[in-house]
């Protein structure tokens, strides 16, 4: 068994369903240890469309990398993700940022995710679930890489079910 990481993020629809829909399909597939708050994030790319609501997961599995970021592909196709350019707005968008102390750069599989030190959407809402795990490349732990990040991102925490941010 191995511990992973899943980053979720859903702009289009119910947002906050989007990202229940998604948890509870990848918990038919791998034990879920640790799930975050969801926040609420600008878009990274195309400022002009819908914030992102956005959380990371843990997992236990048994899935070799490969066959996990498989299964997190098919998730997304059966909830209707449709690929038409980087940065689009998605109904979810589940990504696999660390898998174990594994490093792994391969054609279509790239762990830990190339950019996630530069992601608040990714960092805060690991912050909560594993404030000490350890980027097996940088050597940083998750709150020195929050820490790091220029200022200017927006981030909030999204309180569930009412659509408002937590003060």
């Amino acid at each position: 068994m191995t511990l992973a990481y899943i980053g979720l993020g859903s702009n289009l629809g119910d947002r906050e369903a989007n990202l229940d829909t998604a948890i509870d399909m990848l918990s038919q597939n791998a034990r879920i240890v640790a799930v975050s708050s969801i926040f609420l994030t600008e878009p990274e790319i195309f400022k002009e469309q819908r914030d992102f609501l956005n959380c990371v997961a843990c997992v236990d599995t048994d899935y070799t990398p490969a066959e996990l970021l498989k299964m997190l592909h098919g998730i997304e196709e059966q909830m209707g993700r449709e690929r038409t350019y980087a940065g689009a707005p998605r109904v979810i968008d589940m990504d696999l940022l660390f898998f174990g102390s594994d490093i792994i750069s391969q054609p279509g599989l790239d762990v830990p995710h190339p950019r996630l030190h530069l992601r608040a959407f990714v960092l805060a809402p690991m912050l909560e679930i594993a404030p000490s795990f350890v980027h097996p490349a940088s050597h940083k732990s998750i709150k020195e890489l929050l820490k790091g990040l220029k200022p200017g991102y927006r981030i909030e925490r999204w309180e569930r079910s009412t659509g408002r941010k937590k003060d």
